[in-house]
C-alpha cells in the first residue's frame, strides 16, 4: 500500500494540492488513532503501515511551497 500512497502523494505534490494532501493525512491520522484502541486482534502491522504512510504524506507536504 505504501507504494500506492507514494504515487498519490507524488501526484498531489506535482499539482501543488496541499488541501488533498492534508485531507489524506487527516484520514490516516484518524485511522491510526482508531487502530491504537483495537482489542481482540494484534494491530501492530496495520499501525506500522499507517505510520509509514503518514511519514510519506508529511514528506510530500514538506516539499510544497508554504501558503
Amino acid at each position: 500500500m505504501s507504494r500506492s500512497v507514494e504515487l498519490i502523494v507524488e501526484g498531489y505534490v506535482r499539482l501543488n494540492d496541499r488541501r488533498a494532501l492534508e485531507g489524506i493525512l487527516t484520514h490516516r491520522q484518524d485511522l491510526l488513532r482508531q487502530l491504537v484502541t483495537v482489542t481482540g486482534v494484534d494491530p501492530k502491522q496495520a499501525i506500522a503501515q499507517v505510520s509509514e504512510e503518514i511519514s510519506i504524506i508529511e514528506a510530500g507536504l514538506a516539499t510544497l511551497v508554504p501558503e
